[in-house]
């Protein structure tokens, strides 16, 4: 019989942007590999994740997305969960039960996939790490995908998180430093191995598991990774989350740009409802300036990065592939991103009417 650490993790009930908790169960196995179907259900307090009352607190962990631990020995794991109500319905925190119905109702006929693009800035306490003490580091410019001490910092925990993903068995497909100093940016999604699924809810699970590690290993540096949208105000880019789409029929090259087209003429029609979603002060981002197209418009072009949706020009020259929406800020939550490209894109739904 084994013993092993489980570390079951959750996003609380934090408004306007929830955070991520994680506690530790030590669980009994006789398994060459657990699955979550093995783990049970756990329950934990609410009244102090901001997700219950203290006079009823008790909320329920259901694992739902197990991996290997990369930071403890091989027989330890990481449980993503969801939030339960006592009755075992989801919780109103529970974005991730809501993409699992959008899918259920339509999205899974068109088979989608998605890719993530997720920037953060690293902070050393208040101060973005690599910048000065006082004033700001040289103009933006040399710093992205840069190399050398005066142009990139942080690079030994970006990496250390690099391998604690491809450790755990979450599907990170590359890195880069970013525009800003001290800012960089991991993707998670399709990466053409036969055995994994790029589908919407298994690629947002290796998302929050991969920031869940990001904020673990930054402990044992004294470095915090945050996500807002606009870390330091002024002439510097935003932190966003790039997400790529696509269908089958997207994928298709006998129905490619003719269904890259009509998704984006459907994310038109949704636009505000997108970006209500699409993370908080995410006003403070899309300005219209640093590779952002204005939160008030839409607009879509081939290779424009400064569009509200973008056709990577690969794509246009074949005729086929996927499209990249630019509106998500860094802070977004991935299972809201993924709930609203599916039911905009494959489940038709309608634009909300405006009320007068």
């Amino acid at each position: 019989m084994n013993l092993s650490q489980v570390t079951y993790i959750w996003i609380d009930g934090t408004s306007p942007t929830q955070t991520l908790r994680s506690k530790v169960k030590i669980v009994a196995n006789n398994k060459k590999e657990l699955t979550a179907a093995d783990l049970p259900q756990w329950s934990f307090d609410g009244s102090s994740t901001y997700q219950a009352t203290g006079h009823d607190s008790d909320l329920i962990l259901q694992p739902v997305c197990l991996v290997r631990d990369p930071i403890l020995d091989e027989n330890n794991y990481l449980a993503l969960c969801e939030v339960l109500n006592p009755d075992g319905t989801p919780h109103e925190s529970n974005k991730r039960a809501h993409l699992v119905k959008v899918m259920e109702q339509g999205g899974k006929a068109q088979d989608p996939w998605i890719g993530f693009e997720q920037e953060y800035t690293l902070f050393n306490g208040t101060q973005p790490l690599g910048w000065p003490d006082r004033g700001y580091p040289a103009p933006q410019g040399p710093f992205y995908c840069g190399v050398g001490a005066d142009e990139v910092f942080g690079r030994e925990l970006v990496e250390q998180h690099a391998q604690a993903c491809l450790d755990a068995g979450i599907m990170l497909y590359g890195l880069n430093a970013e525009v800003m100093p001290g800012q960089w940016e991991f993707q998670i999604g399709y990466r053409g191995v036969d055995s994994e699924s790029a589908d919407p809810v298994t690629v947002s699970d290796h998302l929050w598991l991969a920031r869940w590690l990001l904020y673990r290993l930054g402990e044992e540096f004294g470095i915090s990774a945050k996500l807002h949208p606009k870390p330091v105000k002024g002439d510097w880019n935003g932190a966003g989350k790039h997400t790529n789409f696509s269908t089958r029929a997207m994928r298709d090259p006998k129905t490619g740009m003719q269904a890259i087209d009509a998704a984006i003429k459907a994310l038109e029609l949704r636009h505000k409802e997108h970006i209500a979603v699409y993370g908080h002060e995410l006003e403070l981002r899309l300005t219209g300036k640093h590779e952002t197209a204005h939160m008030n418009q839409f607009i879509a072009g081939v290779g424009n990065r400064g569009a509200s949706v973008r056709i990577p020009r690969p794509v246009a020259n074949q005729g086929y592939g996927y499209l990249e929406d630019r509106r998500p800020g860094a802070n977004a939550n991935p299972y809201e991103v993924a709930a609203m490209l599916v039911e905009t894109i494959c489940n038709n739904q309608p634009a909300k009417k405006e009320v007068a």
